[in-house]
């Protein structure tokens, strides 16, 4: 690579964490939740024990909403940035320090919007008459009747307020700590008769090295640093998890998936369907596994070469060439998606540059305050890397959709299924897109093998993790797990997702340990909503490949309003029906044909 790695530019958002906006922000945001909770229990608080006339209730909602809205504005933004800054660099002290003080300085916050809900719930009788008036009330009524719904799941407002305090000390922390161990972990590596020291994700990265021999040795001492690793991020786990269990059945959640569904906004008639045809499609991608091993040279795949790249292994990309990529096949789909994603790299909304400290993996977060957006990526000139770059991005432009929009925080509450769909979408555009262009047979085959592998990861690898994270809820409700233990889990979830296509005695037991989505209180099963993202996203695309730039428009309103309806409606806009088994398989059937492409080359 021949030229600098680009890293973002947040000081439009504030210029440090001495900027006395930022100061002065967090000062506001706290006048701003002590009004919020004067204005409940002096206005609200009375109407759950009295009926009162719809316009008035609807008055009273609509000023609810609005002081909610510009409180999430600012706590939005200030919690993106300081997340920012510690994500990229878990060395620096003042910022976790602060992050620190903004979490605690939230609990009012989460507490008064626990009573809220509760609130809504009480009243929900009087919502569908408020509701129907036209005004801000009426354009936020889908939040407003979701919060009341979900109020059933609350526990009484004493032990919600307990839970928000202590989490902070359980579930967040033991988060926190999984993200500065494996972000600060270093390791000395020889490439090329060069010794090097690697931050953790760089090694990681390494699965996608052209030479065998690299990715190997990558490998054994990626297990060997987990081992050594695996007590502390076995005791985060359990912490995690065992917090997500108490508080489930204290609330009464039927099981571990209850509350994740409900944050889906889908059924368990949905994902059943989804997950049945992902079953039915395993031995499809086993079969691609299996030539892979081939093509390699192996009797089985080993894990080490699962991500091994095939056809024109020995090209690297500059990440001038890589822009050059995303920009040019996204223009084919939409001249204003390319558009964007030029003002995105041009602006410095990307960070992509390893280094020490840095969290691995990749993430988009949306800057409510200057309808802008930030990307994190780990971009090592691999063609994988290319492809996390367009997903980034659709995540990006999926906020920009609602920005245009001018769509308030409470609308853009996007939950996790669709969170995933522009960003697969626009990895779907780029390969699709590159396919078409390429008549070189080992250039398509290294495209094929990057599209198979993404589409085997969403799909396969992702089955795997949900087996596994079902599982450790299960095991975790009678008592703690080992490191061992957990390992086990993880291992025969792999064995039942990649089945006799990869090497049964080469896995990675440790894929538990440094996904950041296993750690987190409030994210429970992020794995399932990425296959769906992929599927659905593979159905829109067909529907694309028929209207041709017609569909753009109907893509884009879709973005804005994934806050505003539950995934089936928004589906049916479509005319998909997600609950039908029908639907993911016909999704799943477009791999086929890539994948026969690609035994024959």
């Amino acid at each position: 690579m021949n030229e600098p790695i680009p890293r973002w530019d947040l000081s439009n958002i504030y210029a440090g964490v001495d900027d006395p906006q930022l100061a002065l922000d967090l000062s506001i945001l706290k006048d701003e939740t002590i009004a919020l909770t004067h204005f409940f229990e002096n206005d609200l608080l009375p109407i759950e024990k009295t009926q009162v006339a719809p316009e008035v209730l609807t008055k009273y909602l609509g000023h609810l909403v609005d002081l909610t809205n510009t409180i999430y504005t600012r706590s939005g933004t200030i919690g993106s940035y300081l997340y920012g800054l510690t994500s990229t660099d878990s060395f620096d002290k003042a910022a976790e320090q602060l992050q620190s003080q903004f979490q605690i300085g939230m609990l009012p916050l989460r507490n008064v919007n626990v009573r809220i809900a509760a609130w809504l719930g009480k009243i929900a009788d009087q919502l569908p008459a408020a509701l129907a008036i036209p005004g801000t009330a009426h354009e936020h009524a889908f939040i407003l009747l979701e919060e009341a719904k979900q109020s059933q799941f609350l526990m009484s407002e004493p032990e919600e307020e307990l839970a928000n305090e202590l989490s902070l000390s359980g579930g967040s922390a033991w988060g926190d700590l999984q993200g500065t161990l494996t972000s600060q972990k270093q390791v000395e590596f020889e490439i090329d008769g060069k010794t090097e020291t690697l931050p953790l994700p760089a090694l990681i990265n390494l699965r996608s090295h052209p030479s065998a021999e690299v990715r190997e040795r990558a490998y054994t001492l990626e297990q060997a640093t987990f081992e050594d690793m695996k007590e502390a991020l076995a005791a985060c786990l359990n912490g995690v998890k065992g917090e997500v269990n108490t508080l489930d059945r204290k609330r009464g959640r039927e099981d571990s998936l209850h509350s994740s569904l409900d944050k889906a906004r889908i059924d368990r008639q949905t994902l059943d369907a989804m997950i049945a045809a992902i079953q039915d499609s395993l031995p499809m991608f086993r079969s691609y596994f299996q030539a892979k091993a081939k093509l390699l040279g192996f009797e089985k795949l080993p894990w080490w070469s699962l991500f091994a790249p095939v056809g024109s292994v020995e090209k690297t990309y500059t990440f001038e060439e890589a822009k050059e990529i995303v920009l040019s096949n996204f223009a084919r789909f939409s001249p204003e998606l390319s558009d964007f994603a030029h003002h995105a790299f041009e602006n410095r909304w990307i960070d992509a540059l390893q280094r020490p400290g840095k969290r691995g993996g990749a993430y988009c977060m949306g800057i409510e305050a200057v309808k802008e957006s930030r990307i994190m990526s780990n971009f090592d000139g691999s063609f994988d890397q290319v492809m996390t770059l367009a997903h980034e991005l659709g995540h990006a432009f999926h906020n920009y959709c609602a920005f245009q929009a001018e769509k308030t925080p409470l609308q853009t509450d996007t939950p996790m299924t669709l969170a995933e769909t522009a960003s697969i979408m626009c990895e779907t555009i780029v390969f699709n897109a590159l396919l078409e262009q390429i008549d070189d047979p080992k250039a398509e085959q290294a495209i094929l093998e990057t599209s198979i592998s993404s589409d085997a990861q969403t799909i396969v690898d992702i089955y795997s993790r949900f087996l596994f994270e079902r599982e450790v809820f299960d095991r975790r409700k009678k008592a703690t797990l080992s490191a061992d233990e957990i390992s086990e889990i993880m291992l025969q979830a792999q064995r039942d997702s990649y089945g006799d296509g990869i090497d049964p005695e080469v896995m990675n037991k440790f894929a538990w340990t440094w996904k950041p989505h296993y750690y987190s209180t409030g994210l429970s099963f992020y794995n399932y909503p990425y296959a769906f993202g992929n599927l659905f996203a593979k159905g829109l695309y067909a529907i694309y490949k028929e209207k041709g730039a017609a569909f753009v428009e109907d893509y884009k309103a879709l973005l804005a309003s994934t806050g505003e309806a539950s995934a089936a409606d928004l589906a049916a806009r479509f005319g998909i029906d997600i609950r039908s088994k029908d639907f993911w398989a016909a999704s799943l059937a477009q791999i086929a044909p890539q994948i026969e492409r690609y035994k024959q080359l």
